[in-house]
């Protein structure tokens, strides 16, 4: 009887480890997350003036309003100033000095709010991504924080 049952706990075993083998060999053939990457090239869709994300315009307004930079600056020193500097020198990630000049309004609120999809899909961000090392962090920020730092960007640009 002993032996009935080791053979059987050794057959189970053994069926077992097939079928994980089965799973590996499955998990091997499916694409991994986030290795969907395109460029522009390979994704005419993409649109690198706007980034990918549910931004496609943002009203600036007329001039800055202090009041949102002000809150914007407050964010930032909080969640983006340990890897960001106020000048263009990198940290871990590059400088905000001169990023609203360089990037449209709709392309900076798209990457604040949803880096994942960008860092994927721009090939200057993974241009960037190969001299920071770093991917940037979903901040988990709202539409109305990301706009605040926005502003606080076109503040640290000069804009009055």
């Amino acid at each position: 009887m002993r032996q009935i049952l080791l053979t059987a706990a050794l057959a189970i075993m053994i069926a077992s480890c097939g079928n994980q083998n089965q799973q590996t060999e499955e998990k091997k053939t499916q694409a991994p997350l986030g290795d969907n990457t395109t460029t522009t090239n390979e994704n005419p869709s993409y649109d690198p003036n706007r980034g990918e994300g549910k931004f496609t315009t943002v009203d600036l307004g007329d001039g800055l309003n202090k009041t949102m930079a002000d809150a914007g600056n407050a964010i930032q020193g909080v969640k983006c100033a340990s890897c960001h500097k106020l000048t263009d020198e990198r940290l871990v990630g590059p400088g905000w000095k001169g990023v609203t000049e360089r990037r449209t309004p709709a392309w900076i609120m798209n990457f604040i709010t949803n880096p994942d999809p960008m860092i994927d899909k721009d090939p200057e961000v993974q241009a960037q991504l190969e001299i920071c090392l770093v991917r940037m962090p979903n901040q988990g920020l709202t539409d109305d924080e990301a706009r605040n730092i926005l502003e606080f960007m076109r503040q640290n640009d000069g804009v009055k």
